[in-house]
């Protein structure tokens, strides 16, 4: 399988020009300039050419919770967004928690075929808070655990859990909450539990993930962590890093003060966060007006970013293109995310200049559940290529 794409405006963290890329059987075989080949061709003037995005925090409730995602819907909601690589969340019903219903998800996606999927494996058996011995049986496809939605509260069993990832070279990725504390204030929730999991990180030597950092104190706790060379990775989300707390849409971690927003976007600058995951988390109607905490984010991710940090606060493409694509491949270790002669062909086209409005009913996703409708933003996605086929296009 081949394919050209001609006259890009091609980016990614590290470089940008004007010029053509051949990609042959999946992967990135030429870069240059007047490039002419006998195959499909794309004719991108006036596009930018970007590696696709790797999500490292998703929910596509599949199994047990399919009316309100399931792995098709959500893999065309992602490649719609210009993504084509998912981390998938283990609070699904069953828990994912078993290689039985880990393989079930891997090999649905598979057969799918939109997006690579990671499934994650939860760190105790079932969410049940104690029981990490299911983590002797976890095979080498599982590269990340988390208990997402809920932290391990029991600091012991934590531990434990952080002992025996770092034995099998797994990352413990934490949703870093004091649930005892989360009823008085939310805010010292979260900051309490993110020392925490960085001090267990610390004693245990374990590579840790900390998601949906949201607070200026969480955030200065993962510098100093950085600062000390501790294995301490960290993503912000695009709603954390858009919107403050006088929106009124419930999401958790909550939206926050203008300030915490302000010192994430700040750490974006300074590099000290290392990815943007959405945590993508769809909801029915119904389940949403209930309560039920998240946004359906894929599908907004890219021009929400776009226009919040390119657009309104200087930041480069490039350093957008590595949130986005190079940091959470290099944590997967996937050859993705870089525009290079040999990487996976998994390439975004996107129109910079377009201004759109963002309209849920349009979502490809089940879940509609979004503070960002009607939002005026720029960056629209045209094609999305996986392993050199194109897996959505508007056109």
């Amino acid at each position: 399988m081949e394919l050209l794409i001609k006259n890009a405006y091609v980016v990614d963290w590290c470089q940008e020009f004007k010029g053509d890329l051949y990609i042959y059987e999946g992967k990135i075989k030429e870069i240059g300039k007047e490039l002419n080949k006998d195959c499909k061709t794309i004719d991108a003037e006036g596009l930018t050419l970007i590696p696709s995005f790797i999500d490292l925090h998703v929910h596509f409730r599949d199994p047990g919770f399919t009316y309100k995602e399931d792995i098709s819907t959500g893999s065309n909601a992602a490649v719609k967004g210009g993504y084509t690589m998912v981390n998938l969340m283990a609070n699904t019903k069953p828990v994912c928690s078993t290689m039985e219903t880990i393989n079930y998800v891997n090999e649905k996606a598979k057969k799918i075929n939109l997006v690579d999927v990671h499934q994650v494996a939860s760190i105790t058996r079932n969410f049940d808070g104690k029981d990490i011995s299911h983590l002797d049986d976890i095979d080498e496809t599982v590269k990340i655990i988390s208990e997402d939605g809920r932290d391990v509260m029991d600091s012991e069993v934590m531990l434990n859990a952080m002992v025996k990832a770092k034995e099998k070279d797994i990352i413990v990725m934490c949703h870093c909450e004091n649930h005892e504390l989360s009823v008085v204030d939310t805010r010292l929730a979260e900051n309490t539990m993110t020392w925490r999991n960085i001090t267990l990180s610390e004693f245990t030597g374990c590579s840790i993930h900390l998601a949906h950092v949201s607070t200026k104190e969480a955030m200065e706790y993962v510098i100093q962590a950085k600062k000390k060379g501790l294995s301490v990775t960290c993503e912000v989300t695009p709603h954390h890093i858009a919107l403050t707390d006088d929106i009124e849409y419930r999401v958790n971690p909550p939206m926050r003060k203008k300030e915490d927003v302000e010192f994430l976007i700040k750490s974006i600058k300074n590099d000290w966060v290392d990815t943007i995951s959405t945590d993508h988390a769809p909801h029915s109607f119904e389940d949403k007006k209930k309560g039920a905490p998240g946004i359906s984010g894929l599908e907004t991710a890219f021009a929400v970013c776009y226009t919040k940090l390119v657009k309104e606060n200087n930041i480069s493409l490039n350093k957008l293109s590595e949130l986005m694509s190079k940091n959470p491949a290099r944590i997967l270790k996937e050859n993705k995310g870089q525009i290079k002669i040999g990487y996976d062909a998994d390439l975004v086209l996107v129109d910079t200049n377009k201004k759109l409005k963002i309209d849920s009913n349009n979502f490809e996703s089940r879940g509609k559940n979004t503070p960002f409708n009607n939002m005026e933003v720029y960056g629209d996605i045209i094609t999305t290529i996986k392993n050199g086929k194109v897996v959505y296009s508007q056109n």
